[in-house]
């Protein structure tokens, strides 16, 4: 058997204290914004068991089916609400350097 063949790879990398600000609060942004679409998509679960996301259409969901949704969303939601607190400590670690820009 061969060594494996690793090229040198060196890439220059070039951010101002600025660019990095932006990065990163944009990465946030875009954290929050998926944050949203998940709790969307989880109302949006609720609303069709329930038989009120689409009008005229009867609700076939027994209350095992209920039960079960709630706790799939309610398990959702609590990561949501993990990745949330992770998401305000990243924040508050990025705010101080706003005032450095």
């Amino acid at each position: 058997m061969s060594q494996a063949s690793i090229p040198n790879i060196t890439p220059t990398i070039s951010l101002t204290v600025k660019q990095t600000v932006a990065l990163l609060l944009g990465s946030i942004a875009l954290e929050e914004l998926a944050l949203a679409h998940i709790i969307n998509a989880e109302a949006e679960k609720i609303q069709y068991v329930l038989g009120t996301l689409k009008p005229g259409v009867t609700p076939q969901a027994t209350l095992s089916d209920l039960l079960a949704i709630d706790n799939s969303v309610r398990k959702t939601l609590q990561e949501v609400v993990r990745k949330e607190i992770l998401l305000q400590q990243k924040l508050e670690g990025v705010l101080p350097l706003v005032s450095v820009v």
